[in-house]
């Protein structure tokens, strides 16, 4: 039974990028599907160059001295690593294995940022070994730095300081203002075995007020830690530059009529749990507008006062950095009918679409690719579907939602989830069930009639 029907709830565009556009109409995700016999991943490094150079043009316009660095946890292929190095940036690493796959793929030691709690003793002496410059989380911490410096170095250990933001007091990350007073002491004390580069952050969410205010907290930090002879330099405000997934009118809409019936099994979700799938700013344009506001109590914006004191901005975007650089297929293996409307099957897991395992919902919608020439369909019709995954797991939900397809869902059709490549394609992979992990391809020269594909290098 075919299933159409007028849908009562919001339907969010799936917004995929030309690129993703492009590779479609190429044909070349039908072939890929065949070819790797499961789900895969595709990447389209371009877009992420882009995004690159758009944030790099904003700290020159802006008149700010900055540096980049990609959070490599948003997502671990190789190749944006890889472009990463070759458009002067550098990479954050928190694991002794992302710091070496950084290595392997181009980036220069003096380019990385060590950042994450309570590191490895592995991960800190790679770290004073190639000149990273690490976000010292604690105090104990620090004192492992310094004995790593004083006893194998022949090079300054490179710290920024991680504040503890006064607006999250509960946060795991960063030091109070006592604990860093003592550090600033160590640091004095380390004398050339500590080279004391400035002060750093990480603060949750994506409002632009809190983020100028701390950095405004820090630029003073540093005006004090250089009355003790310290160098204090630079500071690192984080990520937390949002993207935006679909339009303004499509999320609002999502959000006032959302409700049980929408969903398969009634399921429910509290609307404060989805990522913001709208952003009046996003990118290279949030922080724009963050260099622009002007901190808590004073009158100068965010950039003034960075480039008044002499300091380097540094930014560690993911997300931001990763929009409209990769997509994800699926394949239907199997169709059931269900009260007015479909549940299909694919042969995946939503471990691959990782949004789905933080008690939320991916919401941009996949887009259906008919391997057949669909029947002809009124132009207002619509079939709706949920989709559900291959393990055993009731839970194992792609998209919990019915989403309005233009055409009946068959076994074979494939479906593209678009732009996952920030932080959905592999923090939760899992070869469950024995089912292998998806693979990443890089799509190469999207402007040819005929994308270049090629598997990427990802050394682990």
């Amino acid at each position: 039974m075919e299933v159409a029907a007028a849908p009562s709830w919001p339907i969010l565009p799936a917004l995929p990028s030309r690129a993703t556009v492009a590779v479609v109409a190429s044909g070349l995700a039908a072939e890929l599907a065949y070819a790797l016999g499961g789900p895969f991943h595709f990447l389209l490094p371009d877009a992420f160059t882009a995004n690159l150079i758009a944030m790099q043009d904003t700290l020159t316009q802006a008149g700010v001295d900055g540096f980049v660095y990609y959070a490599k946890k948003a997502n671990k292929a190789a190749v944006f690593v890889e472009h990463a190095a070759a458009g002067g940036a550098g990479v954050d690493v928190a694991s002794a294995a992302e710091l070496r796959e950084a290595l392997g793929h181009g980036v220069r030691g003096e380019h990385l940022m060590v950042t994450g709690p309570a590191k490895d003793p592995a991960l800190l002496r790679l770290a004073v070994t190639h000149s990273a410059t690490i976000a010292v989380d604690a105090l104990d911490e620090l004192d492992q730095v310094i004995s790593l410096a004083l006893t194998g170095s022949v090079r300054p250990a490179r710290v920024l300081l991680r504040a503890l933001p006064d607006t999250q007091p509960h946060s795991r990350f960063g030091m109070s203002e006592r604990e860093l007073t003592t550090a600033l002491k160590r640091c004095v004390q380390a004398g050339e075995a500590i080279r004391m580069e400035g002060f750093s952050f990480h603060l949750s969410g994506y409002a632009l007020q809190p983020r100028a205010d701390l950095a405004a907290r820090l630029v003073d930090l540093c005006l004090t830690a250089r009355l003790q002879g310290l160098e204090a330099s630079r500071i690192s405000i984080g990520g937390g530059l949002p993207i935006s997934y679909t339009d303004a009118d499509s999320w609002h809409t999502f959000l006032a009529s959302q409700r049980p019936a929408h969903y398969h099994a009634g399921k429910t979700f509290q609307t404060g749990d989805f990522y913001p799938y709208h952003s009046p700013v996003a990118g290279a344009d949030a922080l724009a507008a963050l260099l622009a506001t002007r901190p808590e109590n004073t009158d100068s914006t965010l950039a003034d006062l960075i480039r008044d004191a002499g300091i380097e901005l540094l930014l560690e975007p993911g997300r931001a950095l990763l929009d409209q650089a990769g997509a994800t297929l699926f394949r239907i293996q199997g169709v059931k009918d269900r009260d007015g409307y479909q549940l299909l099957t694919v042969d995946g897991t939503s471990l691959s679409l990782s949004e789905q395992w933080f008690n939320s919902e991916f919401l941009p919608d996949p887009q259906l690719i008919p391997q057949e020439q669909p029947t002809t369909a009124a132009p207002t019709a619509v079939f709706p579907a949920s989709v559900g995954a291959a393990t055993c797991l009731e839970s194992d939900m792609l998209t919990w939602r019915k989403i309005a397809f233009p055409h009946p869902p068959r076994v074979g059709d494939l479906l593209l989830y678009p732009n996952t490549a920030g932080y959905q394609m592999d923090s939760n992979e899992s070869p469950f069930h024995d089912l292998p992990l998806p693979p990443k391809v890089v799509i190469d020269h999207i402007d040819r009639p005929r994308p270049r594909w090629r598997l990427d290098r990802h050394f682990t």
